[in-house]
Formats: C-alpha cells, sequence, structure tokens
C-alpha cells in the first residue's frame, strides 16, 4: 500500500496569458494532502499527465492525466489506475464518477491511456471519418503532423484508403518520422526555404486538409484545395501565443470550390454517440500494429510542467506529450 505524505506540489493558474506563456503564468503551492473523503470520493496519486498545444486556447485549472487510487471509493479498489481531469499536483480528490478505470492492454502500461483509444485517437478519427468524410482515394494533407492527433490523423487517413497522404512538421527529424514511421507518401519540412514550391508541384489538389496549425498555415493551403474539399480545424497552434492572430486573406477559394471549413471539439457532446463504434475499431488497429506508439516524455515530476508544456510551442516533441 502506497504511503499517503501530508503535503504535496501543485501548480494553479496565476495569471491568464494574453500571448506567450511566462514565468509568472503558474504559481507553485505546497499544500495539505487531504485525508478526509466523502463516501463518493477517492484520493489518487497522480502518475501521467497529459499536455496539449490547445491547453493553451482553453487554459485552466485543470489538466487530463492518469493515476492510482489510494484511498477511498466504493466503486474503484484501492490500486486500480484511473483517468480523469487531475489537475497539475501530485495527488487529486475527485468524484468517484469523474474518473473512469484504465484498461491497460496486454504487454502495454498506463501510458498507453494516451495512445490509440484516448483523446488524441478519437479526435483524430473523428476528424478524419466524420468532419473530413475522408473518402478512398482522396488527398489528404496534415498539418502538425508529427505531434500527438496529427500522427494520428494521418496514420488513419492511410488505413481509410486516401490515395495520397501528405504531412506537414517542423524539421528534418519529424519529415523522417512521418515518412517512416507513419508512413505518409510525403512529408515536408515547414522550416526549410523551398518546401512551399516543392509542396505546389508535388502535391497538387487537396480534397481533405486536417489543421492543427491555422494561420499563414492555412491560408497556404485554401488556394490549393479540389472542389468540395473539406477543411477540418483540429487546432490552431500558430494563434495560440500571439495576442493578434493572422487574419485569412484567401478564404474566398472556399466560395469559388464550394469548400467546407468546420471546426470541432471531440470532447462536444456532438460526437459523443460515436465514440463506442470509434474506440472498437481504434483498438483493432492498434492490436494489428497498423497505429505508432510514439511519446515525448519529460521525466522529473511536477516541477516540470510548465516549462514542458511552453516547449509545445516550440516544436520540442515528436509524438504524443
Amino acid at each position: 500500500m502506497s504511503i499517503i505524505p501530508n503535503e504535496q506540489t501543485r501548480w494553479v493558474l496565476a495569471n491568464r496569458p494574453l500571448a506567450e506563456l511566462t514565468d509568472s503564468t503558474f504559481r507553485k503551492e505546497t499544500v495539505p494532502v487531504p485525508h478526509s473523503l466523502a463516501d463518493d470520493e477517492v484520493l489518487i496519486r497522480v502518475d501521467i499527465v497529459s499536455l496539449e498545444a490547445g491547453m493553451r486556447g482553453w487554459i485552466e485549472d485543470r489538466s487530463f492525466g492518469v493515476g492510482e487510487v489510494v484511498k477511498g471509493g466504493k466503486t474503484f479498489a484501492i490500486g486500480d489506475v484511473v483517468h480523469g481531469f487531475l489537475g497539475w499536483q501530485e495527488y487529486a480528490v475527485l468524484k468517484e464518477s469523474a474518473v473512469q478505470k484504465v484498461n491497460i492492454p496486454l504487454g502495454g502500461n498506463p501510458i498507453d491511456e494516451f495512445g490509440a483509444t484516448g483523446l488524441n485517437a478519437l479526435t483524430a478519427y473523428i476528424g478524419i471519418t466524420t468532419v473530413g468524410r475522408l473518402k478512398p482515394g482522396e488527398t489528404l494533407v496534415v498539418s502538425g503532423a508529427a505531434g500527438a492527433t496529427g500522427s494520428l490523423a494521418a496514420a488513419i487517413g492511410k488505413i481509410k484508403g486516401a490515395g495520397k497522404v501528405v504531412g506537414i512538421a517542423g524539421g528534418p527529424e519529424k519529415v523522417k518520422f512521418l515518412k517512416e514511421e507513419i508512413g505518409v507518401d510525403l512529408a515536408y519540412d515547414y522550416k526549410s526555404a523551398d518546401w512551399k514550391e516543392k509542396f505546389v508541384e508535388e502535391v497538387g489538389l487537396v480534397d481533405v486538409f486536417f489543421d492543427n496549425v491555422g494561420g499563414e498555415m492555412l491560408d497556404f493551403i485554401l488556394p490549393q484545395i479540389r472542389r468540395l474539399a473539406r477543411i477540418v480545424l483540429c487546432g490552431s497552434v500558430s494563434a495560440y501565443n500571439t495576442a493578434e492572430p493572422y487574419g485569412l486573406k484567401n478564404y474566398p477559394k472556399l466560395t469559388t470550390h464550394g469548400g467546407i471549413m468546420q471546426g470541432f471539439v471531440c470532447l462536444s457532446f456532438d460526437y459523443a454517440s460515436e465514440f463506442p463504434a470509434a474506440k472498437a475499431e481504434l483498438a483493432q488497429w492498434a492490436a494489428e500494429g497498423k497505429f505508432p506508439r510514439k511519446f515525448h516524455i519529460v521525466d522529473g515530476g511536477v516541477d516540470v510542467l510548465p516549462k514542458a508544456l511552453g516547449d509545445l510551442f516550440s516544436g520540442a516533441n515528436t509524438g504524443k506529450t
């Protein structure tokens, strides 16, 4: 049985940022670990925290994580591994209804909860199949393609029979990852000087654009769309750390090409009915080895969390952080 300490370290939001995250965005606190629980509460030792670039858009006092039940509860046993919005802290007290048990796959470990059937995978699945309505033979382009959601979106595109899957990422190592581990047909390093010219020449017209970046990247792709193309707005990492987001100039192409641009949030009630079937298909693909198992793991306890979140915006990660 785990020894429960009397104190813990946690991070709280000190100032809501207007542009880039700074040293004053979060405040570190030492607080008591609750030992008295209500009948419907559990005390969870937080083991893994999931970091998303999208957190910058809704930054508040929550963060998705995985941990072990160490005290209390009627539904869960001591030692059960659970997931939920556990926060940036070493221990969390939550209602039993606010967490779910993690079913660790054979030969796997708790971090796999952030993999093939986790939120990023569901987001990629819904974005490609429901919002993007990808058809076999179509050309799919994914921006932020080496990230947690983008890499899975590209992989799903391959599985679903896209005629051409194209990934855009920053740096030669990420391009190599996309080609060798994801199996994209073409990959471009947006940090290279001539990538746009090569893209226009080699890719041709785009049927589905799964966009995690927004801004200038989205504006570049819009003139390249085929008639009735679908633009899937999953994220806009280029705008998260700026007070004045980039203004689109090429949006009239949507009118002339009959294109559709749609944003979505996977956790909204709009898609909840699709989750069971999606998870079943995702789990099957994972079992067949069709999904990448790529994690960017930052060790060091709660102290490393602010920097690890900030590093997402400089492209430090390949795969899920």
